[in-house]
């Protein structure tokens, strides 16, 4: 196993240099993922260049992440400088005074390179609280080779019948092949991201107009009962317990014949030091219901941002200003390729010819970003905006134990009626007891 890879799977990891007499110390919270580990690869650049700043690294799992930085920024607890964290959270907490805006950016970092959508998602009042480090939608990710051995074409904009039908010939339970892997673990972020994503592709909701809970609607039925008959039918085992890396890990050994996730596992899928099936991948647009004019595109990108409670709050910019920046794209692509550059934060990059080149994923990830409409999550009429997610401060709670109801379904332990009768009444209470309509 490689290093990347052992660091994808750690659930904690905490180093530390030598700190030189007078320097700061950044404490970085970040999640485990791919983009993040290599972050930390080459942030010798960074330290380098700013001698008197070191770093210490805090690595989480997804949900760990959130949880403890949650904590410590609604507290004030100044554990950590940098905080990684999701567009949902950044103008929540923006609103909260819990976040320092980044108005000390050098000249050359160029914030009208951001990408407009991404970098609106990250502003409140005009102001920007955090510096994307990866953008991304969500899109398949299918074998060429077991699509055509199995006889069936996805084409660029599959719907939801085409993949299942595709993940069910595509499984071959004696070579070890599952047709599908989709998040079963629970979390807001994790396995409701994409059920929340496939929901709207099917017509559904999350609330109505009123603030009234949706699951006992036929849209979420057939999207529930398709997700769950998908995972447990065409799924890898322990399918319930497999969020974004465990997918990630099971696409590259060449165990899934189609994934459906987040744009920025292109990279990492084409990757031949990596993938087992880097040049046998091929991309589509994320599914929808055959007559719902909603491909469930979601908008989501991990970010840097500064808790309002940290005590380097220049030397902590200074970082957050190198890891987003145009010389650290430039700076990956000098160490590991063009197609391993942070995708979907930047317009540079997708006019830039050498990335187009390297990078069949591209076109696909740019569009998919495009394509996503979080002011209209669905085709009813929703009170909330969000794509994936529902932006209220509650999601993070009621998605999270949403999701436990979908995971547990996923395992087999209840059906998807009972999955969202219980979601129902979950969201009910819970958005009773936050007092909506608001």
């Amino acid at each position: 196993m490689t290093y990347k890879m052992r660091a994808l799977m750690g659930a904690c990891a905490v180093s530390a240099l030598a700190v030189p007499v007078g320097a700061e110390t950044l404490t970085i919270a970040t999640v485990n993922n791919g983009d993040m580990i290599r972050m930390q690869k080459l942030a010798s650049d960074f330290t380098t260049k700013n001698p008197d700043i070191q770093l210490e690294w805090v690595t989480l799992e997804e949900n760990i992440l959130r949880q403890r930085v949650t904590t410590d920024i609604a507290t004030q607890g100044g554990q950590y400088d940098v905080v990684t964290v999701g567009n949902y959270e950044v103008p929540i907490w923006a609103r909260q005074n819990w976040l320092r805006p980044l108005d000390a950016l050098p000249a050359d970092y160029d914030t009208d390179d951001l990408l407009p959508a991404v970098r609106a998602a990250l502003s409140v009042d005009g102001k920007l609280y955090a510096a994307p480090f990866y953008g991304e939608s969500a899109m398949v990710m299918y074998r060429t080779d077991l699509a055509e051995k199995a006889g069936v074409t996805l084409g660029d904009s599959p719907t939801w019948a085409q993949v299942l039908d595709a993940a069910e010939k595509m499984t071959d339970r004696d070579a070890g092949i599952s047709g599908i892997c989709l998040r079963g673990k629970a979390g807001w972020g994790e396995n409701m991201a994409l059920l929340t994503a496939m929901a709207n592709s099917y017509g559904a909701s999350w609330f109505d107009a009123e603030w009234k809970p949706q699951f006992d609607q036929p849209e979420w039925k057939e999207a529930a009962t398709d997700y769950v008959n998908a995972i447990t039918r065409f799924g890898p085992p322990g399918a319930s317990s497999n969020g974004f890396n465990e997918n990630l890990a099971l696409f590259q050994q060449g165990k899934c014949g189609i994934w459906i996730d987040a744009t920025v596992a292109a990279s990492f899928v084409t990757d031949p030091g990596e993938s087992t099936v880097a040049d046998k991948v091929g991309f589509a647009q994320f599914p929808n219901k055959e007559g719902v004019d909603n491909h469930g595109n979601w908008l989501w990108s991990w970010n840097l941002g500064i808790p309002a409670s940290t005590d380097a709050p220049a030397a902590a910019e200074k970082f957050v200003a190198w890891a987003t920046s145009k010389d650290y794209t430039n700076l990956v692509a000098t160490e590991e390729g063009w197609r391993a550059a942070p995708p979907g934060t930047r317009t540079s990059l997708y006019e830039n010819a050498d990335y187009k080149a390297e990078a069949p994923f591209a076109d696909m990830t740019l569009m998919s970003m495009n394509a996503a409409t979080p002011d209209k999550p669905s085709v009813k009429d929703t009170p909330y905006t969000g794509g994936q997610f529902v932006a209220i401060p509650e999601f993070q709670a009621i998605g999270t134990a949403v999701g436990q109801q979908f995971s547990a379904a996923a395992a087999g332990q209840v059906s998807p009626d009972q999955a969202l009768t219980q979601a129902q009444a979950l969201a009910t209470r819970e958005m009773a007891k936050a007092g909506y309509p608001k």
